[in-house]
């Protein structure tokens, strides 16, 4: 299944891809669904919008500003139109029953009583479920669709989740140049035709994009990226949600510049990292990498490499497009969803992804890069996802530094090596997955077990 680069970097807005970003863009596209149906048949009389939440989206919804991205959702935001946007003020003025402006009947949306969390069981296909209904005046559902939140702003409705692979939309990986559906045949097809994964990749977005278009929409992935870095390491206060989390970045970033000789690339990357994932958990502007709650892990590692390590504006490409690569095997054959397999799946694939662009940009061989990406994954196995009191604030920001610091090293030793190694990516990839199926749903972003419930709030 081919991935491109520009879905696993999507420019968005905290605090998580799968809670806020996946059910805003849902409810926006019912919508848009329900719209044309009334345009369409006449007699087709909605009187009211109702979204049940199921699964992880309802026991950490909360946290995760879920019921707030479903209530922009409704009224027409999605995302990326949101990053200059005050949502507080904005979710202020949808916060009570108010018409939906841009359907072509008049109708009300009250988020008090038209959004529901079910904590009943999970629906069956994916722990990130949410059903979205249109019903008549007497209370009778006369339209529904289901969609499910698969992870990175990926959605998904349950006709597709149970037709295609992964499950995720895209096309077949032999439609492309470079058809590797598996780290196995991406480094075959590397050693056959004298190319590097970063040039593969490449190769295969020219399809659907001409360069110009490509190196447009990396340089604006990477603004974005850098500007996040930059703007977490400017501010202060204390992050939304009541756990009274302060901003740590900044702090540590001031040290580091101050008395730079006390510093190390653990404290560099740590203040960097944590400085995307405080802009995430206020709610602010960030990079899916390839989610919300990892976003930290690659603009870190690559901000490191770029403001220490002399990078130019060429290994940002080679260094994005090797890390989309990974990326895209994983969420191709396992999953980059936190409530399906537990946080190895969120900052274990980020610290793959940056590991394999840190190497490719270092001058690593393609058997170097899938070692440095399998060693960063196999160093996450088992992860959970248990954030405290469902926000994306405890474990999760410090865990993006830890994640980067994985990556670096990651990177290092595969470049002192030969590439061979015991454990291929591949394998590294299963377990992954494995390990997730067989993972207690407590630890897959419910916050019904770990730190979430050893945490006493005083």
């Amino acid at each position: 299944m081919f991935i491109s680069v520009f879905d696993i970097f999507k420019i968005g807005v905290g605090p998580s891809s799968s809670h806020t970003m996946g059910p805003m863009i849902a409810a926006e596209n019912y919508i848009a669904l329900v719209n044309s149906l009334l345009k369409q048949n006449p007699d087709f009389k909605v009187a009211r919008i109702k979204c049940t939440l199921k699964g992880s989206l309802a026991f950490t919804g909360k946290g995760h500003a879920t019921d707030s991205a479903v209530l922009l959702g409704v009224h027409g935001y999605k995302p990326e139109n949101l990053i200059e946007v005050d949502i507080p003020i904005l979710l202020g003025q949808l916060n009570s029953p108010t018409l939906i402006s841009h359907l072509t009947t008049e109708l009300m949306f009250d988020p008090e009583h038209d959004i529901k969390f079910d904590f009943g069981d999970a629906l069956f296909q994916h722990p990130n479920g949410m059903i979205m209904e249109c019903l008549d005046e007497n209370g009778e559902r006369i339209h529904h669709e289901i969609y499910f939140s698969i992870g990175g702003g990926f959605i998904t409705t349950v006709d597709e989740i149970n037709s295609i692979e992964a499950p995720i939309k895209g096309e077949p990986a032999k439609l492309f140049p470079y058809p590797f559906n598996n780290a196995e045949l991406m480094l075959e097809l590397a050693n056959q035709n004298q190319v590097s994964i970063a040039e593969m990749k490449l190769t295969n977005e020219k399809e659907h994009l001409s360069d110009v278009q490509i190196n447009k929409q990396i340089n604006k992935i990477w603004q974005a990226m850098k500007s996040c870095v930059e703007n977490g390491l400017e501010a202060e206060g204390i992050l939304p949600g009541g756990l009274k989390v302060k901003r740590r970045a900044k702090n540590l970033y001031t040290q580091l510049k101050n008395e730079p000789a006390t510093g190390n690339v653990n404290d560099w990357l740590c203040a960097y990292a944590m400085a995307v994932n405080e802009e995430n958990a206020a709610g602010h502007m960030v990079v899916t990498a390839p989610t919300n709650g990892a976003a930290g892990v690659v603009p870190a590692v690559l901000y490191y490499f770029m403001e220490h390590e002399n990078g130019t504006l060429e290994d940002v490409k080679t260094f994005l497009l090797t890390a989309a690569a990974i990326g895209g095997l994983i969420k191709h054959n396992s999953s980059i969803s936190g409530a399906e397999v537990g946080c190895q799946g969120e900052v274990g694939s980020a610290s793959a992804m940056a590991a394999a662009g840190l190497c490719a940009v270092k001058g690593g061989i393609p058997e170097q890069i899938e070692q440095a990406a399998e060693m960063a994954l196999e160093h996450h196995l088992g992860m959970t996802c248990d954030p405290v009191k469902g926000l994306v604030q405890v474990p999760c920001i410090e865990r993006n530094g830890f994640g980067a610091i994985k990556a670096y090293t990651s990177s290092s030793i595969a470049l002192r090596e030969s590439g061979e190694h015991i454990m291929p990516l591949d394998s590294c990839i299963a377990a992954m997955k494995k390990t997730g199926d067989e993972m207690s749903h407590k630890y897959k972003e419910t916050s019904l077990g770990g730190l979430a419930v050893t945490w006493v709030e005083c």
